[in-house]
């Protein structure tokens, strides 16, 4: 077991005139694939140019597409927004189902989060995967919540993954829409105690806090010229799972190890991981 698997949408980002290949799960992969980690990515894109502009974009970067991704009616897009900030709203077209399935040995991580773990059908067939996976593999889970494409009902499923989960990323925003009204550290320390041995929440300008058996940390953000935040997430949780593979604290075999990680070694992991979200926003795009 030496593979990821990330499963989760493609799309294409359109922003203003410029289209960048993107959606948060392909973000993952490809970031995992551009420092040398074997991964597949299980999607739904279409035959058509967006399609192949995202196989081509995923094999330049070493992520082999599992066999079958390529079956939707027409490619997802996502209109970005940028505001003067550099955050970034969307409004998209998309539509999310699996019928791909992976051909290679059970991996060590598996990754998703956003648009796929809560619309449907999609998200069901997610859900059997992770379950499915959990005996031989790390899983990782960012909800990335977008809220025009979700409902009350992805709350349930966005909590039933994190209690599956054994590593969660979450932004201080998506903690707000999830559970409104309450405090969202509380909300990701409750995470904790549910299931996954560190729970990560970004905190844009402000850095990044995360929780695990032994305590808490807090991390500062890298000093950066923003040029626009898409992608900053992803390359957040990129940094975090490729830290923790430096480690050797990936795969179900090392669960036990994981969940005993100490704040130091939290704290060099948070810090790679926020290095990468620099290194995001510093460019127009995804990557």
């Amino acid at each position: 077991m030496t593979r990821g698997l990330v499963i989760g949408e493609s799309l294409i980002d359109v922003v203003g005139d410029d289209e960048h290949v993107g959606g948060s799960p392909l973000n993952v992969a490809v970031g995992l694939g551009r420092l040398g980690r074997g991964v597949d990515f299980l999607t739904h894109i279409g035959d058509d140019e967006h399609g192949r502009r995202i196989a081509e974009c995923v094999k330049s970067n070493g992520v082999q597409l599992v066999p079958g991704s390529v079956s939707a009616r027409r490619t997802p897009t996502a209109v970005a927004t940028v505001g003067g900030d550099g955050s970034a709203r969307y409004a998209f077209d998309l539509e999310w189902e699996l019928s791909g399935t992976p051909e290679s040995a059970p991996p060590l991580v598996v990754h998703t989060g956003s648009i796929a773990a809560v619309l449907e059908p999609g998200c069901l067939a997610v859900a059997a995967l992770i379950d499915a996976y959990r005996v031989s593999a790390t899983v990782t889970f960012d909800p990335n919540v977008r809220p025009a494409l979700t409902d009350d009902r992805a709350r349930a499923r966005i909590v039933h993954l994190v209690e599956r989960s054994d590593v969660v990323k979450v932004s201080h925003e998506d903690l707000e829409w999830i559970a409104p009204g309450q405090d969202p550290q509380r909300t990701a320390r409750g995470w904790l105690a549910s299931g996954p041995a560190i729970v990560a929440v970004t905190l844009g300008p402000r850095g990044s806090v995360a929780f695990c058996g032994d305590g808490e940390v807090r991390v500062d953000a890298e000093p950066v010229d923003v040029v626009d935040t898409i992608g900053a997430g992803d390359a957040f949780m990129v940094g975090l799972i490729d830290a923790l593979w430096t480690r050797g604290l990936l795969g179900a075999s090392r669960r036990a190890a994981l969940r005993r990680i100490g704040v130091a070694a939290l704290t060099e992991v948070l810090r790679a991981a926020s290095l990468s979200a620099a290194l995001a926003v510093g460019r127009a795009g995804a990557f």
